[in-house]
């Protein structure tokens, strides 16, 4: 009979917790699968911002610009380089937002233009915080001359202003195309963000996960990526958002005082030509205010979204939601 109730046990035991369907091993597989673990970190950090108001609104503005930029070629009524239209219109039924003019439709060249613009702003946001991580992680944990060195071209950056500096380079590097007003904006915009990244790497340095793997022999570079860096995710992604928002204003900035190449289609070009062809004097008020009103949305969209990212970095603002 003893063995009886035993037996019935351990097979109880091993078919799992009645209160969990899905039973101990997986659990297990799930706690140990870095995949499902990253997965649901990814998860938790985009309900925490989608539950802040002002970062669901710049979430919801940023997929619309995206998919709308995407879609261009669908979405364009017309060729935004063809010139077979009546040239200095105003907005009607056949043209939402009038003619160029050279006889191009706005709103195409509005549509089609959003590709070129966002996507310079999330390439040189992307490398502007690859290059910011690397020098900010680095140059806050490793204790060296090669630091100090660092930390002068970090300084250096910091005290030369950035839009002269721009300028400057993109005039010398004048007609390269949009591989140009990149490299521009990425060279000028890494030093603020490493500056930030430092100081929290500073901090984290002396905490004990840090210096308990120190003592175990691990590497400076396997510290700063294994230890630190998922510790700054939240605040990296907050750089990211920001240095894309520069590089977006930066772009049509540019492109506006003709540093760029007029012959691509972007809001910075867009505005370039209307500045040109004076068309606040024509009446032609379309051709400047939309392109500069979707420059404006997609930087408000991204400073929004680091609301909800400010919520990640700092666990006073959940408690208080809370």
């Amino acid at each position: 009979m003893t063995n009886s109730i035993v037996s019935t046990g351990m097979q109880t035991s091993a078919q799992g917790d009645g209160n969990d369907p899905q039973g101990p091993q997986t659990r297990t597989a799930r706690g140990q699968n870095p995949v499902l673990r990253a997965l649901e970190v990814i998860g938790k950090g985009l309900r925490t911002v989608w539950e802040v108001p002002k970062a669901r609104f710049g979430l919801v503005l940023l997929a619309l610009i995206v998919l709308s930029a995407l879609f261009a070629p669908w979405l364009s009524p017309y060729d935004p380089k063809a010139g077979d239209f009546e040239a200095s219109i105003g907005p009607s039924a056949q043209h939402w937002l009038g003619t160029t003019s050279n006889g191009q439709d706005v709103l195409s060249q509005l549509l089609w233009g959003g590709r070129v613009s966002v996507m310079v702003a999330m390439v040189s946001g992307l490398l502007s915080t690859c290059i910011a991580v690397l020098v900010g992680l680095s140059w806050g944990y490793i204790r060296s001359f090669a630091g100090e060195f660092v930390g002068f071209i970090v300084n250096l950056f910091l005290v030369i202003p950035s839009l002269p500096l721009m300028i400057i380079i993109a005039a010398y590097l004048q007609n390269g195309g949009m591989s140009v007003i990149i490299l521009v904006i990425v060279l000028t915009g890494w030093a603020w963000g490493s500056r930030v990244l430092r100081s929290q790497t500073q901090s984290l340095r002396s905490r004990d996960f840090v210096t308990a793997a120190a003592f175990s022999g691990d590497s400076s570079w396997r510290i700063i990526f294994h230890e630190i860096f998922p510790n700054m995710l939240s605040l990296i992604i907050n750089n990211f958002f920001g240095a894309a928002t520069s590089g977006a204003l930066s772009e049509a900035g540019l492109e506006f005082l003709g540093l760029g190449d007029s012959t691509t289609v972007s809001w910075g070009t867009m505005l370039y030509w209307a500045q040109n062809n004076n068309v606040i004097l024509t009446g032609q008020w379309a051709l400047l205010l939309a392109p500069g009103l979707m420059v404006a949305l997609l930087a408000v969209s991204m400073t929004f979204i680091n609301f909800g990212v400010d919520r990640l970095s700092n666990p006073r603002l959940r408690e208080g939601k809370a």
